[in-house]
């Protein structure tokens, strides 16, 4: 699992940025995507983040990519509504 973290000046770069994790994960907050996923589709992300955005991004833009290995992934604590996200929904 990935954490990723942005404070993105530009809108258009940050627009596009946002867009790209939406296609991947879910928005936790305003500028925080939760991406759960494979390995190798994660490390895909991590590549193009480096390869496509890394250069538009300014020195007062901040990103932060957490990631998460399967023991920390089972140590997070939700509340509220986040504790209804991650239960499965069986309709019938």
């Amino acid at each position: 699992m990935l954490i990723v973290s942005y404070d993105i000046s530009n809108d258009k770069v940050r627009t596009k940025f946002s867009k790209f994790l939406k296609k991947y994960g879910r928005r936790l907050q305003y500028s925080v995507f939760e991406i759960k996923n494979s390995e190798r589709v994660l490390g895909l992300i991590l590549a193009e983040v480096d390869k496509i955005f890394a250069k538009s991004f300014e020195n007062t833009d901040s990103i932060i990519i957490f990631s998460m290995c399967e023991g920390c992934v089972k140590k997070v604590v939700r509340y509220g509504y986040a504790v209804n996200e991650e239960s499965d929904l069986l309709f019938m």
